[in-house]
């Protein structure tokens, strides 16, 4: 089963959706201080084995610069990151790519298609 943290920047209606979907979503809220940095997170995802959901570019610039293939991030570039507009296609992307994933992946996703690079990262 795939594994999700959702990051502070995306609200907690993403657990409930992405929890139906047969994925096991925990909101950052809920592990760790709201006020975390997101390096905090990052180090949390990887030792807890769970993507982070975000749509905080910061996160693929930790994954560049630290040559991590591990956690796997998924990045929605979408005006529009509700759970209600996105939750669907993120959790059809989750499943569809659980096995990148868990190996170490990044994906960014936009409304037209989605792209997945396998980690670590090279520069």
């Amino acid at each position: 089963m795939i594994r999700v943290v959702v990051d502070m920047n995306l609200g907690g209606s993403w657990v409930g959706g992405l929890s139906a979907a047969g994925i096991d979503a925990v909101h950052w809220s809920s592990v760790g201080h709201p006020t975390a940095p997101d390096a905090e997170i990052f180090a949390w995802a990887a030792l807890n084995d769970r993507v982070i959901l975000t749509c905080d570019l910061d996160f693929t610039d930790i994954l560049a610069s630290s040559g991590a293939n591990k956690p796997s991030v998924l990045v929605l570039r979408v005006r529009d990151v509700t759970a209600l507009s996105m939750g669907r296609a993120v959790a059809n992307v989750l499943l569809r790519q659980e096995d990148a994933l868990k190996q170490g992946a990044l994906i960014m996703l936009d409304a037209a298609r989605s792209r997945l690079r396998v980690l670590p990262l090279k520069r």
